[in-house]
């Protein structure tokens, strides 16, 4: 399940921290209740040692000006997110919580939410285009001989690329199925450019990950499964989110429903067919 979330401040601009992931993290987590957000936290999906928090979100899309030495990026006044994960209730309750509560705050901006739009998940084809809406993370840890530990970050163009994505799947799906899959993997990029590749600071931590679009291959449930969780690590701190990509452009059909001054919006999306 994905949404989308659009958020105004009615007067002046929305001025976030650079490196704004944390920041989002964390309204997510204020505006779920604490049970939830104590579990999604704490305790999360668990296969063997690895815990998964199993939702993900966008960057902030809008028009911005970006001031550099103050590390602050300024959105014109309305901008817009997704927030996806498999977990219907979380989503729900989110959604819930900003309707009913009003008055929000986006790090130290106060915002009101205009619009949330519910979009279904796409019928997927066993090979698709997708185009990242989130840096997409590949990563190893290594021990060194002196025991102090070294994070390598993989490129599109190394093979661990895909065999480390399509192996986060597998453990994905057992954490949240309590079951095994098979399944064949692939990814490719369509065209690689080294601006496609991002540089983040979060929590004093250099994180690498690739935007740009991808060609990929996987059965219906494997591609929905990283629909909703996201693609590569880290999917729970902003990374990963991808769409389906169609040259064509998107066809979209909005039915439009107003609720105490909220617009729902239900669009669909098409899925390139290659």
């Amino acid at each position: 399940m994905r949404i989308k979330i659009i958020f105004e401040k009615p007067e002046g601009k929305i001025a976030l921290p650079l490196q704004y992931n944390e920041t989002v993290m964390g309204f997510i987590y204020k505006n779920i209740n604490e049970e939830l957000a104590k579990f999604l936290h704490e305790e999360g999906f668990h296969y063997e040692k690895r815990q998964f928090k199993l939702f993900t979100f966008s960057r902030i899309f809008g028009r911005f000006n970006i001031k550099p030495k103050k590390e602050i990026i300024e959105f014109q006044q309305k901008a817009y997110l997704y927030i996806s994960s498999p977990l219907q209730n979380f989503l729900q309750q989110f959604a819930e919580h900003l309707v009913k509560k009003g008055e929000l705050y986006l790090g130290r901006n106060k915002i009101f939410v205009s619009e949330i739009s519910v979009s279904p998940t796409p019928e997927f084809s066993p090979q698709i285009t997708i185009k990242m809406l989130s840096p997409l993370v590949v990563y190893s840890t290594f021990a060194k001989k002196s025991g102090e530990k070294k994070t390598y970050y993989y490129t599109p163009a190394e093979r661990e690329f895909q065999d480390l994505i399509k192996e986060n799947l597998r453990k994905k799906y057992k954490a949240l199925n309590k079951s095994e899959i098979d399944f064949d993997f692939g990814i490719e990029p369509v065209k690689m450019d080294k601006r496609n590749e991002k540089v983040i600071m979060y929590k004093n931590t250099v994180i690498k990950g690739w935007m740009g679009k991808y060609k990929v291959n996987a059965p219906d449930e494997i591609l929905k499964l990283g629909y909703d969780t996201g693609f590569g690590s880290k999917n729970s701190q902003g990374f990963g989110m991808w769409e389906g990509y169609n040259r064509r452009g998107k066809d979209t059909a909005d039915v439009t429903v107003t609720r105490d001054g909220v617009k729902y919006t239900e669009d669909t999306k098409d899925v390139e067919r290659m």
